[in-house]
């Protein structure tokens, strides 16, 4: 009898927990070390330090174990333990040679084991949109960890923000579309705007555009950019709109995707206004990107990825849906409070529990199912 081939772990059984657990502990931490409550790290000694650990600690973290898939186990804890030292390194040690060190290696691991799959391996060039923005998001966090002017800090956040945003747009018609089509199926009901590729297209020159733009320094470039995410987000909206979300009514699983593309949408067009004019506070508008989109659409893809590997089933846990919520309400209580001129602090609280809490839900869900295989509760 010959020996069966041994399956390789998946990367998101390591990295979803510790990018959940990751988000948890990270944004309590920073609001509370901001008002004096806790001590203060060195990384967190800023907002910009706070933003660096959103996207390049925990979201990258969950693009690495979505875009790795199968991987052999060294491998994935390798990376894993450079991705660990990195947030530990920037945190207490920001700067330190170390730090950079680890910071290259996880990423330049990631992009050298996804880009390559992704490169050349489609005709149309829209499907191959992946392989560059990884590349691209790998080569700026290399860069952020490296103790950088301070005035280059934020463009280079705001970067590193669009291209996670391009990368959102582009795996809603891989994830949302054909799930919303699926399920509009079996209620008897067909799904005509799926991936819509000329939308797409479009959405996609114009965020490569407003990538160009915030590299310059002028003012000029700056009203550019609010232009081009503008419309960017309002084509967002339609594509959302086409996919008639309103027939996903008994489908929370879609709902918490569906909702996550909305805030995709409303993102883009705060960060454009912010652009625009001052009478939106730009550090308030990027948290319908960061908190509202980033984190809703991770939440769901993180969630639906587990139970549907685990489970066979996205709805298997039907608790965990309505958590996702709380990550609008974490939005919401940092957007509106500086547009309504309230008290800041009570508000960052709350929007800091809220993203705590249903980040820790979700590492409990992925605890409970870390062992169940391909059969329903």
């Amino acid at each position: 009898m010959s020996a069966r081939k041994t399956r390789l772990p998946f990367a998101n059984a390591w990295f979803f927990p510790a990018a959940a657990l990751y988000a948890a502990v990270l944004l309590p931490w920073s609001v509370l070390a901001l008002f004096g409550l806790l001590p203060t790290p060195a990384g967190l000694l800023s907002p910009l330090g706070h933003a660096h650990e959103m996207l390049f600690g925990f979201a990258l973290a969950v693009v690495a174990g979505y875009l790795l898939g199968p991987q052999p186990l060294p491998l994935i804890l390798s990376l894993l333990g450079c991705w660990a030292l990195a947030r530990l390194g920037w945190l207490f040690w920001p700067g330190a040679w170390w730090t950079v060190v680890a910071a290259a290696l996880f990423a330049g691991g990631v992009a050298w084991n996804v880009v390559p799959r992704f490169l050349g391996a489609a005709k149309k060039w829209r499907n191959q949109i992946v392989a560059p923005v990884v590349a691209s998001l790998a080569l700026l966090s290399a860069i952020a960890s490296l103790p950088l002017p301070l005035e280059l800090t934020p463009r280079l956040m705001h970067e590193a923000l669009l291209l996670l945003a391009m990368l959102l747009f582009f795996m809603g018609g891989r994830i949302i579309a054909p799930a919303v089509a699926g399920h509009m199926m079996s209620q008897g009901h067909i799904l005509d705007a799926r991936v819509q590729p000329r939308l797409e297209g479009a959405a996609l020159i114009l965020l490569g555009l407003a990538l160009l733009s915030n590299l310059l320094p002028w003012a000029l470039a700056s009203q550019v950019s609010g232009f081009l995410l503008l419309s960017v987000g309002l084509l967002a909206g339609v594509r959302l709109l086409r996919w008639q979300p309103w027939r996903c009514a008994r489908r929370p699983d879609l709902l918490v995707l569906l909702l996550g593309y909305l805030w995709l949408s409303v993102g883009l067009l705060l960060f454009g206004l912010a652009l625009l004019t001052t009478a939106l506070p730009l550090s308030a508008s990027l948290h319908g990107l960061t908190i509202g989109a980033l984190g809703t659409l991770t939440f769901a893809v993180m969630a639906r990825t587990r139970l549907i590997y685990r489970l066979r089933d996205a709805n298997a846990r039907p608790w965990i849906h309505p958590v996702a919520v709380l990550l609008s309400l974490a939005a919401l209580a940092r957007i509106l409070p500086p547009l309504l001129q309230l008290e800041p602090f009570p508000w960052l609280l709350l929007s800091a529990a809220c993203w705590s809490l249903a980040f820790l839900l979700l590492a409990v869900l992925l605890w409970q199912t870390r062992g169940r295989f391909n059969h329903k509760p």
